[in-house]
Formats: structure tokens, C-alpha cells, sequence
């Protein structure tokens, strides 16, 4: 049995599911897509190839080699875009909480039913009909649960809003004793300059006491001034609007010191290793067109 634990988003990691990009589906036509970056590259011919992202997807899957990490990687679906395993489902503490993803999605939980198999069913929780949340909105910081959320009357009709206040609330009553804090994320369907698809798409932790932080993707400047206050202005390296579509802000860590981050982020790759992180390079540049990076392709299962 997996004895599940994650508690924050930095500390060393033991196992986790990472998403796959074989047999990913080819191009979709543009009615299918999820945000406004793949669309995009669909329009522009530029969609990356399946053979690019098997190979990125594998450099990733070395450095966990590297580092002795376990991982899980879903059944292949044929034809079928599996690369994001955040969104399906997410750990906090010991608990394995299922998405209410996009119906279009569903296949991809089914297949890490192996993982599922695993863990005690009383700790596999489906949260109710209503409750709308995905794993990249969900971050964990000590007491705190931050949750990015969309609180517009459009709700209904915006493809890119994933997380509802109904899961912020689920989160709350589930989490009594946590500090949950949600943050009303800019959404657009057409610009992707102007998408926080998820929190983690303009605000991450990294470290014991530093984050990365795009203040323009969020809708109220209270949220911005909130984290400001939190961490200090002197521990968060802001990012820029180009640099937020680039996915700056979606690394990912795999321990308090050691961050995964793309190679061509120059500036805050450079800003990681003055503050003491080892930063593994690795090229992600072609996955990250479908609007997703390292964070978006993992499912943390124990930290220790």
C-alpha cells in the first residue's frame, strides 16, 4: 500500500505519477481545445510534435532516475492526451482527492487505476457533483491551502475557469484546521497572455520561504498583497507577462533545495541558484505550447 503524505510543495520528494505524451492524439482541431495557448499553436500550425514531447517528457522522467524518486506513470490510452496528471487528482496530507475534471478528461483517471489500487479506499475521496477543482489549482504550504479560483458570473461558459467556489469550500469544511486561502485568478478563453489557467500558472512556493509570482494574474490586488505580505517582496522573484506565458512560475521541486526548471529560463534559473538551489535544466519548451509545465505533468503522491 502507498502511505500517501504531501504537505507543502518543496519538501523531498519519495514518489509521485508523472503524466505520459505517447500516443498523445495528434493535433486537435480547434474546436477541442482546453485554453487559449493550445489554440494558439493549433492555429498557427506550431502544436508540437508527439515525438518532442516523449522526448522532453523522458528528460524530465531522468532527472527523478537521478534523484532515486519512484514513479508512477499512467496506462496508455491510444490517442489520448495524458501529459497533465495535476488536474486529475491531487494528495493533501494522506488523503488522494479525485477532480471533477472536464468530461472530455475522465479517461485519464481511469487510467492510473493501478496507482488508485494501491491506496486504502478510505482514503480516496470524491468530492460531490457541484465541487469543480483541479490538482493545478491546489497548492500546499504548511497550515495554508491556497486555491485558485474564478468567481465570474460566467463561470459556466469559461472553459479556462476550473476551480468553482464550491471547491474552495469543499476544501474548507474537508481542511477544518488548515488556513485556506483562495485567490480570483484572470481568465480569458482568446489570450493567453491573459490566462491563469490554474494558480500554479502565476504563483509557486520554492524553497522553505521564497515563490514566484506574476502579480497581474490575479483579478483582486488584495490576493497579490496578501502573498506579498506572507512571503516578502525580498523572497519572491515577480515575473513578467511574457514570462507567465512562458510558464515561468511552473517549475517544479523536488526538494527544499533542488527546483526543476525549463532551460531557457535564463533570468530566473540564474535568480534560483544565487538563492542556493540546484536548478535541473530541462527542455520542456514544446509541452509547455499546450498552456502546462513541469508542475502541471506531476501528481506528488509522498514527501517526506
Amino acid at each position: 500500500m502507498l502511505k500517501l503524505n504531501v504537505k507543502d510543495e518543496t519538501s523531498k520528494l519519495e514518489a509521485l505519477v508523472l503524466g505520459t505524451a505517447i500516443s498523445n492524439g495528434g493535433v486537435p482541431a480547434p474546436e477541442e481545445a482546453y485554453d487559449p495557448k493550445s489554440l494558439e499553436h493549433i492555429l498557427a500550425g506550431t502544436y508540437p510534435s508527439e515525438a518532442d514531447m516523449i522526448a522532453e517528457m523522458k528528460a524530465f522522467a531522468s532527472v527523478f532516475e537521478k534523484y532515486g524518486i519512484t514513479v508512477y506513470r499512467p496506462e496508455i490510452i491510444p490517442n489520448y492526451n495524458q501529459i497533465f496528471s495535476r488536474d486529475i487528482a491531487f494528495v493533501i496530507d494522506d488523503f488522494f482527492i479525485r477532480s471533477n475534471i472536464l468530461p472530455r478528461r475522465e479517461k485519464e483517471l481511469i487510467a492510473i487505476t493501478e496507482v488508485m489500487e494501491m491506496i486504502a479506499p478510505e482514503k480516496i475521496v470524491t468530492p460531490p457533483e457541484e465541487v469543480h477543482i483541479e490538482g493545478g489549482d491546489v497548492m500546499l504550504w504548511n497550515d495554508h491551502i491556497f486555491v485558485g479560483t474564478y468567481k465570474g458570473s460566467d463561470y459556466p461558459d469559461q472553459i479556462t475557469a476550473r476551480t468553482n467556489i464550491h471547491g474552495v469550500q469543499f476544501l474548507r469544511d474537508f481542511f477544518p484546521g488548515k488556513k485556506i486561502k483562495e485567490f480570483d485568478l484572470v481568465k480569458s478563453a482568446t489570450e493567453a497572455r491573459d490566462n491563469a489557467l490554474h494558480l500554479d500558472c502565476c504563483f509557486q512556493p520554492v524553497g522553505k520561504d521564497k515563490g514566484i509570482i506574476y502579480p497581474g494574474g490575479f483579478n483582486n490586488p488584495d490576493d497579490y498583497e496578501y502573498l506579498l505580505k506572507l512571503f516578502g517582496r525580498e523572497n519572491l522573484f515577480h515575473i513578467t507577462r511574457d514570462e507567465m506565458y512562458y510558464m515561468y512560475s511552473n517549475v517544479f521541486s523536488i526538494d527544499t533545495d533542488v527546483v526543476v526548471s525549463e532551460r531557457n529560463f535564463t533570468r530566473l534559473n540564474n535568480w534560483l541558484r544565487q538563492q542556493g538551489f540546484t536548478v535541473e535544466e530541462v527542455p520542456y519548451a514544446e509541452i509547455s505550447k499546450q498552456e502546462g509545465l513541469f508542475r502541471c505533468s506531476t501528481m506528488p503522491l509522498i514527501r517526506s
